[in-house]
């Protein structure tokens, strides 16, 4: 099969019959063989209602999941990777501002100019500047974090993938903003972008606030710290509490020679507990050796993890 076309959808009835109609005719008009996954994600209307009803329609080219609950974008995308069967994936949102013409040439990226990804730029977008200006920061962000600087919109809906890619990673919680860190992070290095064409919503209304850039900034640097330090917790946790303690124990040894200095000169000084640098020393101490307690207990949960030796293998040779 050529294409998968995977759609997380939320209460959107009303532009599924639309939608799937503009994907039909573009795979015909360019003879590719096709299915269309829609993942609902515990909509409250009709729409499982919909895509079953296209199912029926056209058996051989609908297929679906849904959720008992709504759980979010990235269980969607997630749940739809393991269903999907094309050798090239595409994501898009239901809401129709991505536009299914541009299937055919993220198609032809992929698959002829061997990408791995192909991420979506909407350069011009019907989005009110609420929403436009703190994307642009989330994605100079995202940039500078994840090293992919030849993105510009990591947030895109509309995406093109290897199927080696969605099989290789794991979408979840609110990740689905960073798949092509995620991808790169699995070794497909190859990513690419291209300018697509931005509509604006026809039917319903956004179902993102304004909290998705905050939990979006949480989530890149989970990402990051994990990416760098979750097979080797020790580095951080453990360099970090080593140097807190040397700190603090300095600090300790200043205050107490201090007193012996003024002791032995004659000079006026305090009791060493009298002191709040003694007691800043001390929490310094204590903090450090929790951290470093952090960093060996993690070391430990990563020693036992079962997929510790699990590596991403490109090619092998021989026996």
């Amino acid at each position: 099969m050529d294409i998968s076309v995977v759609i997380p959808l939320y209460n959107e009835e009303e532009s599924l019959p639309e939608l799937y109609a503009w994907i039909e005719r573009v795979m015909k008009e360019h003879g590719f063989s096709y299915e269309v996954i829609f993942v609902d994600d515990g909509s409250t209307d009709h729409s499982w209602d919909v895509v079953k009803e296209l199912s029926t329609k056209h058996p051989d080219h609908v297929r679906g999941a849904s959720f008992r609950r709504n759980y979010g974008k990235s269980p969607a995308l997630n749940t739809g990777f393991r269903m999907s069967r094309g050798e090239v994936v595409i994501t898009m949102d239901a809401d129709l501002q991505d536009s299914p013409d541009e299937i055919p040439e993220l198609y032809r990226m992929i698959r002829e100019d061997g990408y791995d990804l192909v991420s979506g730029f909407k350069k011009k977008r019907y989005d009110p500047l609420s929403k436009t200006i703190p994307t642009k920061l989330f994605n100079a962000t995202a940039r500078r974090v994840s090293g992919i600087h030849n993105l510009h919109d990591f947030n895109c809906g509309l995406k093109a993938y290897s199927s080696r890619v969605v099989k290789h990673i794991e979408v979840y919680g609110d990740m689905h903003r960073y798949i092509p860190f995620l991808a790169k992070q699995a070794g497909f290095d190859k990513i690419g972008e291209k300018v697509v064409h931005h509509q604006a919503r026809k039917y319903g209304k956004t179902k993102f606030g304004l909290d998705r850039f905050v939990n979006g900034y949480l989530d890149l640097a989970t990402l990051w710290f994990t990416g760098r330090f979750g097979a080797k917790p020790m580095h951080f946790f453990g360099l970090l509490g080593s140097l807190m303690f040397i700190v603090g124990f300095i600090a300790v040894m200043v205050v107490g020679f201090g007193k012996l200095y003024d002791m032995y000169h004659g000079n006026h000084y305090i009791l060493v507990t009298d002191s709040p640098y003694f007691y800043l020393s001390l929490v310094m101490m204590i903090i450090g050796t929790m951290l470093f307690l952090a960093g060996f207990l993690g070391e430990l949960i990563v020693r036992n993890s079962p997929s510790r030796n699990h590596y991403e293998i490109k090619d092998t040779l021989g026996d």
